[in-house]
């Protein structure tokens, strides 16, 4: 992708100046981002998703009654007769990582990988029937809001109050205060940085919006998915070498903790962060990691001159020593590393380019196709 060049996604900006003047600073709205566009799942299709149990989706429902606001959500799946009828006004279906299921939907978020690809989530299609909409909130991520079907009206503003309201399933504002107002129609699109307040909500008929997400791990979780990933080289790497005291002294306190005996379990931690590439690798594969309800299935091998193909499931990304795939890690360097380098990028190498590889590239790409993780292109 051509980061310099104006994109009429990005409403006439360029992905290099999208990113410095917008990206986590200030929302952006853009009339007609893609051109006629239209749902890229019938509704009927999207119903039958949020049905299916490795699909995750929600159901916000609001009821008004003698004035007062009662919110309920639900977790699929849902049979099509657990959903309220398409006339029941304000109530709204969330699908998430429809991108995994449609390659429509997987291609629609190709288009924003002018952002890392360890920070691309998933997408989701957000249905609402009219008056829909899950209330006034805010995201701890970056998101693209881009309509496909109906008119959503969308209320957003710089919150500086957070506190939400007290025992309510869902996270709603309690004191909302918006600023801006707009009407969305479909090919339209709403770019939000995070923690920026908005409210959408269905008018004139039912809608359906796209919401592009991004990752975000909280710092507490990060280091205790890295630490695990690290504690399972610790012993290879550390050895298996026993504490030993020749010099230890009888004691009167026997319950304080011997210094030596510290300095030993800190000496044990250092070495096992010893490789300066620990810690990359064990992020890389963090980061690489399919979501857990996502499973593949071992695929046919690339038969002849043939190119290769990543699985929309599949993620892949790399570092200076480093290809990540699917929470695993395999060193590259030379021509294959470039090889590796471009199929993460491109998703795709031509059968000139599969030819071209090592024998032992050749093998691994053969191993991921039997794997189910890219296919024969």
């Amino acid at each position: 992708m051509d980061i310099k060049k104006p994109l009429p996604l990005l409403g006439g900006l360029s992905p290099e100046a999208f990113m410095k003047r917008y990206w986590h600073k200030k929302p952006l709205l853009v009339r007609q981002a893609v051109p006629g566009f239209a749902p890229l799942l019938p509704r009927a299709e999207l119903f039958e998703l949020a049905g299916r149990e490795e699909v995750e989706s929600r159901l916000v429902t609001l009821q008004r009654r003698r004035g007062k606001e009662a919110w309920t959500l639900q977790r699929g799946p849902f049979a099509r007769r657990m959903l309220p009828a398409l006339k029941t006004p304000e109530w709204t279906l969330l699908v998430q990582g429809v991108d995994l299921h449609s390659d429509a939907a997987h291609e629609l978020m190709n288009r924003f990988r002018f952002i890392p690809d360890a920070r691309l989530d998933d997408l989701m299609i957000s249905y609402a029937s009219e008056g829909g909409g899950v209330g006034p909130h805010f995201d701890n991520y970056d998101v693209f809001l881009l309509q496909a079907h109906g008119q959503r009206r969308w209320r957003i503003g710089r919150q500086h109050d957070l506190s939400l309201r007290p025992n309510m399933p869902v996270k709603i504002l309690a004191n909302f205060q918006p600023e801006q107002e707009f009407v969305l129609e479909p090919g339209d699109m709403l770019y939000l940085p995070p923690d920026y307040a908005h409210d959408g909500v269905a008018v004139g008929g039912d809608c359906m919006t796209y919401s592009v997400g991004f990752r975000s791990p909280k710092a507490g979780e990060l280091a205790q998915e890295l630490l695990q990933r690290l504690a399972e080289d610790a012993a290879e790497a550390v050895g298996e070498d026993f504490y030993r005291d020749p010099r230890q002294t009888a004691v009167a306190g026997p319950a304080a903790m011997p210094a030596a005996l510290e300095r030993f379990a800190r000496q044990a931690v250092q070495q096992a962060l010893k490789d300066p590439q620990a810690l990359a690798r064990a992020l890389g594969e963090t980061l690489s990691e399919p979501k857990a309800h996502v499973w593949f299935e071992s695929g046919a091998l690339p038969r002849g001159r043939s190119g290769v193909v990543l699985d929309r499931r599949t993620r892949m990304l790399y570092d200076a020593h480093h290809v990540f795939i699917n929470g695993e890690s395999y060193l590259a360097a030379g021509r294959d590393a470039t090889l590796m380098h471009r199929l993460a990028d491109q998703r795709r190498l031509s059968a000139a380019e599969v030819a071209g590889a090592s024998a032992a590239a050749r093998e691994l790409l053969l191993a991921w196709c039997e794997d189910g993780w890219a296919h024969a292109d």
